[in-house]
């Protein structure tokens, strides 16, 4: 075996690209690290500085007040249940929908896509769209986190673009030389071989909808109805307000609440981060097809 001699240069490319990978990756991944240790460390710690690579004085206070709270397991179904149900919805219209437009076969499909397009850039407005929404009667109900907002242009796109470059007109044709209907060649062909796609709008659908606040904000006033940032958000508020209150030092609330804030971090996103690694291997295929050919 020929064994491959590195020159002087060479030795000093490959030392560049290991520092600079490994600032980036320091960089990229040490905010997340100071949020977990914390999250655990004594609050004091934090405020003064101490806490930067190591924990200080573990404690696990602010996730015993936050996951004390009843409002936060009442967020957690909520929001459990809006992700599935709205990344369900939102798959089930975009997917048709890209796939339609990236048939050529289909009349006036660029201007179906321009008119589609439009929407990116110029929309009703918050006012109008509440007023639409009210009409519909959909103020203040589930319905609201995952019927009116389903579709993303952007996503569209990208979905019609996979379609576009990975499912090939002669397998249409042969299909339809076996008596296949359109419905049943994307259904029993498009979809099978679609999985990178559909993982990836599965992920981006269900994160918008986990990180899903605004919405909420605007079209949600039952309690029982909100979403879990909509509960950390109150509870944050709610104990800042005590350490604004108690700001004359007769209290430790805003010891209490730099140890929440952390805690209620690591809450929201534990979740997302534990599914993340299952459909990774179709993030990076799914994501490349859309950037490079979008």
């Amino acid at each position: 075996m020929k064994t491959i001699h590195l020159t002087t240069s060479d030795r000093f490319f490959d030392f560049s690209v290991f520092v600079l990978s490994f600032i980036l990756l320091f960089i990229v991944a040490y905010p997340l690290w100071f949020v977990i240790i914390a999250s655990v460390s004594n609050a004091q710690d934090v405020t003064l500085g101490r806490v930067l690579f190591l924990p200080k004085r573990l404690t696990v206070f602010g996730y015993e007040r936050v996951l004390a709270d009843a409002r936060v397991w009442l967020g957690y179904r909520n929001t459990i249940f809006y992700t599935i149900l709205g990344t369900f919805i939102s798959l089930s219209v975009i997917l048709p929908a890209a796939y339609a437009l990236s048939r050529k076969d289909l009349k006036g499909r660029n201007a179906v896509m321009m008119y589609f397009v439009f929407t990116m850039f110029f929309s009703g407005g918050l006012i109008p769209t509440y007023l639409t929404v009210r009409n519909f009667g959909l103020l203040n109900t589930f319905w609201v986190l995952v019927v009116p907002f389903s579709v993303s242009v952007y996503y569209l796109i990208i979905a019609r673009t996979f379609f576009s470059s990975t499912i090939p007109l002669e397998l249409l044709e042969a299909s339809k030389m076996d008596g296949c209907s359109d419905a049943r060649f994307f259904v029993s062909v498009v979809l099978p071989l679609s999985s990178a796609i559909i993982a990836v709008l599965g992920l981006y659908c269900a994160v918008g909808h986990w990180n899903q606040f605004f919405l909420s904000l605007i079209y949600v006033r039952n309690a029982s109805l909100v979403p879990l940032q909509m509960v950390l958000r109150d509870i944050l508020l709610e104990n800042r307000a005590y350490a604004d209150y108690f700001a004359d030092g007769s209290g430790d609330w805003s010891l209490i609440v730099e140890s929440m804030k952390y805690s209620l971090i690591i809450v929201a996103t534990v979740p997302v981060m534990c599914i993340y690694p299952f459909i990774q291997k179709y993030f990076t295929k799914g994501v490349m097809i859309g950037a490079i050919k979008g």
